[in-house]
């Protein structure tokens, strides 16, 4: 038998497979102790236990059948636990767990993982992939920011308007910006005055804006059955209010979209169209939209366009202005550009404002234009010719 000792802290406590007796009993010396052989209530002392480590010692130690290894406390604070036996006595188990490297391990392995989990759910939070990869640029004129590479393009909800099926126009408030007009009161044929404000989500008045097409405010109006169709550009007050005069020729309910783009106090541009309705008392007769098509006659000028616009599709829409001799008319820069285009829904009377491709292509200007849904649509086309601005008006219906 081993020399026999009492029992001591292991040197690394992380050995817990050490093993005792009753007072006096003893275990081998080393880190490594497994369960000791039983003994009898008592005293009889059994084999020491085998250092497994020596692998000249025999490794499967027997013991006498009917012995239990009594519990008790031991020195250094170190316990034994013990059951019970047939013969009521305690019979002592090894304590046994995972020592620190195996507990480190885990430790380390469990934060490893429970981070990336946090990453992974924090970076899909919001349920939208980030792009960061995509750029704007602004045109030289000043114009708002699009996507590199942006040419003809129209205004509409796709850009956070409220509208289901992109028109804009329909609300006086819109991307956290509202139309606030002042007075408004107005006499069929008579001259007045528009003032109006936009404002922020903290009701704020708004004073800076992005030059676009050469102005920094598009006003459109228009009677409720698109007739009398005008375009204005309103001055701005230090205090952020817009004025200009305007005489509503007719009586009826007119529709006044105001057409700009906000910039930020970090320059961001955000474009936005509001609506807004002005009243001229008085009988009210509609006309009836004229039939589609595609040829539309404006002091002594000719102008046809070809396309066919489609829902959610853009397409090219080709405009030919000629004299009154069929030649082609020799277009001038209007507001930056060879021709303005509106398009107005019946109805709801949701707006498009389409821009055209830089340059005209001999007598040709072409716009691309998105349908946002099915219906009729009357367009305006502005053109300048010997420093007079025209507009041409059509009908369009879209399936």
């Amino acid at each position: 038998m081993a020399d026999q000792r009492s029992v001591t802290r292991p040197a690394d406590p992380a050995d817990q497979g050490a093993s005792a007796a009753d007072e006096g009993a003893a275990v081998p010396a080393g880190p490594a102790v497994p369960a000791g052989p039983a003994v009898s209530a008592a005293g009889a002392r059994a084999p020491a236990p085998v250092d497994r480590r020596d692998s000249t010692d025999d490794r499967e130690a027997p013991q006498p059948a009917g012995r239990a290894l009594s519990g008790g406390p031991t020195s250094a604070g170190w316990a034994l636990s013990g059951g019970s036996t047939s013969a009521g006595a305690r019979s002592a188990g090894p304590a046994v767990g995972p020592d620190r490297a195996t507990l480190r391990l885990a430790l380390v392995v469990g934060g490893l993982a429970l981070a990336v989990l946090l990453g992974f759910g924090l970076g899909r939070a919001d349920g939208r992939p980030i792009d960061r990869t995509a750029a704007t640029v602004g045109t030289a004129a000043g114009d708002h920011s699009h996507a590199p590479g942006t040419g003809a393009h129209q205004h509409d909800a796709t850009a956070g308007q409220p509208a289901g099926d992109g028109a804009t126009g329909l609300s006086v408030t819109s991307d956290g910006y509202t139309l606030t007009p002042s007075g408004g009161e107005f006499v069929a044929g008579r001259a007045g005055e528009l003032r109006f404000q936009i404002r922020d989500a903290q009701r704020r008045p708004v004073t800076r804006f992005a030059v676009v097409h050469d102005k920094p405010m598009h006003l459109i109006v228009v009677r409720r059955d698109l007739t009398g169709f005008q375009h204005l550009h309103p001055t701005m007050a230090a205090d952020g209010t817009w004025s200009i005069p305007l005489t509503l020729p007719q009586p009826g309910v007119w529709r006044a979209y105001t057409d700009f783009t906000v910039v930020a106090d970090d320059g961001r541009q955000t474009p936005a169209t509001l609506g807004v309705d002005l009243v001229a008392p008085g009988d009210y007769a509609p006309r009836p939209l004229p039939a589609p098509a595609t040829r539309a006659n404006v002091a002594g000028f000719t102008v046809d366009y070809t396309g066919t616009p489609q829902v959610g599709a853009a397409v090219p829409l080709r405009f030919q202005v000629r004299d009154g001799a069929g030649r082609p008319a020799a277009l001038e820069r209007y507001l930056g550009a060879y021709g303005h285009l509106v398009a107005l829904r019946e109805g709801d009377l949701g707006y498009l404002h389409v821009h055209p491709e830089p340059g005209p292509t001999g007598d040709t200007v072409t716009f691309w234009l998105t349908a946002p849904g099915p219906g009729s649509y009357r367009m305006y086309l502005d053109f300048q010719v010997a420093d007079v601005v025209r507009t041409a008006e059509f009908t369009l219906s879209v399936r």
